[in-house]
């Protein structure tokens, strides 16, 4: 599985064929927890999907740069995704730069995703804040001409917006996805980051783990299903046919 986490410069990077889905991630373990059962999902449709962790979200209390990249090697075999890297931007303090948004745009090109998946654009986490700011941006850029940056021009047709944020919002989705059959997958793809949600937590009940299945059993109940993921679009959605709405 190591092959799969990248960590080239997109200029480096060697010919794939394009994604239909990239999730942009803050950090390694964002994307199992707000979108994990639809990234598998996806996957299971016949849809090439690929992640981009932006930072390594270390240092943590019980993390270190090699413990995380096992845990994520770990977590991205549950999921069976058709690619996955690390832009390398540096955690605690990623911003929406220009030489960012460059980096990031760099990546849609050569990656060239039919549809991008970004976290919520409100949050406590600045991290979290950045990467939305970043994804929003370098979609645009992506599509730039005469320009230095490798691949050739792209723009991802639609990005839209999972949860996994940092504030007690009640939030209002504009749509949530059945992962019913997904979850217990899910749940072990959280699990493989022992480091951030098992080790140094107390023992007592509910657990964070208890905390994550309750959060999807309530969007699932929303739905009629056991569990579900919640979804945001700026953009209205658009449906060729209404026979997958349940």
């Amino acid at each position: 599985m190591t092959d799969l986490i990248r960590t080239e410069s997109p200029a480096e990077l060697p010919a794939i064929e394009p994604l239909d889905f990239l999730v942009v991630a803050p950090h390694p373990d964002d994307a199992e927890l707000g979108m994990g059962g639809t990234i598998i999902r996806m996957v299971e449709q016949g849809y090439r999907v690929g992640i981009l962790d932006l930072t390594s979200g270390e240092p943590t209390p019980h993390g270190s740069e090699t413990l995380r990249r096992q845990e994520t090697e770990l977590a991205t075999s549950f999921l069976n995704v058709a690619w996955r890297g690390n832009a390398g931007l540096p955690n605690r303090s990623l911003e929406n730069t220009l030489e960012n948004r460059a980096i990031l745009a760099s990546y849609f090109r050569v990656l060239r995703p039919r549809w991008i998946f970004a976290p919520y654009w409100e949050d406590a986490h600045p991290d979290h804040i950045a990467a939305t700011q970043l994804a929003e941006a370098a979609r645009f850029w992506a599509k730039l001409s005469k320009t230095e940056m490798p691949g050739e021009r792209h723009h991802p047709e639609r990005l839209y917006y999972y949860y996994c944020i940092h504030l007690r919002l009640a939030i209002s989705p504009s749509w949530i996805v059945n992962i019913s059959d997904q979850w217990e997958r899910k749940l072990s793809a959280i699990q493989a980051y022992e480091s951030q949600f098992i080790t140094g937590r107390a023992e007592n009940a509910p657990t964070l783990l208890d905390r994550f299945r309750d959060d999807a059993a309530y969007w699932g109940k929303l739905i009629n299903r056991d569990y579900g993921e919640p979804f945001a679009t700026k953009e209205p959605l658009a449906l060729d046919s209404l026979r997958d709405l349940i």
